[in-house]
């Protein structure tokens, strides 16, 4: 039945969805309307917003592009890539390499989102070099791992309530993650989407007649070019391990500080770091960091040119104040037991526009919390129905999707339709947890 639902999705999605920028365009268009006749802001006011907020991700892009350059790199190490064979290579159906990559990818997302998506994304790369299996859904399920994120270790809605002195510490104090990523609701939807996520994309699989393929010969890295000539200084230190480990062990100290003395945790910088200092021993000189790292840019181009638009967007959502409007909508009609099941789904629809986990909450949490405690709903459990509905959506916002589609060398329109059907199951699996676990 998957397989049959799937087909016209796929169908429709790579006939009707635009490139990830032509995407973005139209939001910023629509989100314009909207703040025009919603919220009566003036044409002039909302060139502001939109102006004014347009390069307020521009650290982040930074951010997002390092994860897809610092990960390739780290992944493409000669240690990793013979890991990341050897895993593959366990792998001997079509089906077996849909259901292990997409179980690797929700295990990554699960404990940092950026590792996720980076692994995800390489990890299905080498499976399509080990086995003759449709590449759109390998990569959709190497991608659709990073739902779960914010319900994992790294979510910014958990840990920044669980933070002291959060914004919103003064209405609802400090809210542990015992409450919220390890409760016994929040465990029990993550394992039934451990569970349906991989048996789904297992049953989407398409008919030998229907599938794509790719020619392994096409995901195959350029062989490297590294001249050595010991009469030239410069070319010796390119070449140097000796130059690679003084700079790269002095980083791995650094990490071990950071997570034993300092008691730090993982965020995306770390992440970043992490992945950049182990590129630096496992490469070994820096001639062969420097040639992996031109193939990582690369994939970068979206992240580029998309990320300040959607600046643009959360700019006009959040101070024409059309996103509060939205959140607050969905408030009216609410009781303290449909409550997390509101949010999540108002939250699903803000993240189309706002697809920023901590940006989101800023938006949602003055109006979401104050609801909730005036109709005594669950404040833990409507937390995470604001966290849920700002992964969910990612299925089909292409926005997180572009490191993956960077990496793997596909377009949106290609993997999509595949994730739409997972957004169904998914969202039917959120809905029942948040309102019944």
């Amino acid at each position: 039945m998957l397989r049959l639902l799937s087909k016209p999705a796929v169908k429709l999605v790579e006939r009707y969805l635009p490139d990830p920028y032509i995407f973005v365009l139209l939001l910023t268009i629509v989100a314009a309307i909207c703040a025009l006749f919603i919220e009566q802001s003036s044409p002039i006011q909302i060139v502001r917003y939109w102006g004014n907020g347009f390069w307020n991700l521009l650290s982040f892009s930074m951010q997002m592009l390092l994860v897809l350059v610092t990960g390739f790199m780290l992944a493409n190490s000669p240690p990793v890539k013979k890991l990341l064979v050897a895993i593959a290579k366990t792998a001997k159906t079509a089906g077996g390499a849909i259901l292990l990559v997409t179980f690797i990818s929700l295990a990554a997302s699960w404990i940092n989102w950026g590792f996720g998506l980076v692994v995800g994304a390489i990890f299905a790369k080498e499976l399509a070099r080990q086995v003759k299996v449709d590449y759109r859904l390998l990569v959709a399920s190497a991608y659709s791992g990073f739902l779960v994120w914010h319900a994992g270790l790294a979510g910014s809605i958990p840990l920044t309530i669980a933070t002291e002195n959060h914004f919103s510490a003064a209405q609802i104090g400090v809210i542990g993650t015992d409450q919220t990523i390890f409760s016994s609701f929040n465990l029990l939807i993550v394992l039934c989407i451990f569970i349906a996520v991989p048996l789904a994309n297992r049953l989407m699989m398409p008919k030998a007649e229907d599938s794509i393929y790719i020619d392994p010969k096409l995901l195959e890295e350029p062989e490297e070019v590294i001249s050595n000539d010991p009469n030239r200084p410069a070319e010796r230190l390119e070449n140097s391990r000796t130059l690679a480990l003084l700079v790269g062990f002095p980083g791995l100290i650094y990490l071990v500080d950071y997570f034993f003395n300092s008691s730090g945790s993982l965020n995306l910088n770390i992440v970043n770091f992490m992945f950049l200092f182990l590129a630096i021993i496992l490469h070994g000189t820096p001639q062969r960091l420097l040639n992996s790292l031109q193939e990582a840019v690369k994939g970068g181009a979206g992240i580029v040119i998309q990320f300040p638009f959607y600046a643009g967007i959360m700019g006009i959502m959040i101070d024409s104040g059309l996103a509060k409007t939205l959140s607050e909508w969905f408030v009216s009609f609410s009781s303290a037991e449909s409550l997390p099941f509101w949010s999540f789904i108002s939250a699903g629809i803000v993240n189309i526009f706002v697809p920023s986990g901590g940006g989101q909450w800023a938006v949602q949490a003055p109006v979401m919390l104050p609801a909730a405690i005036e109709l005594g709903a669950d404040i833990p459990r409507v937390a995470m129905a604001v966290a849920w509905g700002d992964a969910w959506t990612n299925l089909l916002q292409p926005f997180w999707a572009l490191p993956v589609l960077g990496i793997a060398g596909l377009k949106a329109k290609d993997i999509m339709g595949f994730c739409l059907i997972l957004l169904i199951i998914t969202g039917a699996i959120i809905s029942l947890g948040l309102t019944f676990f």
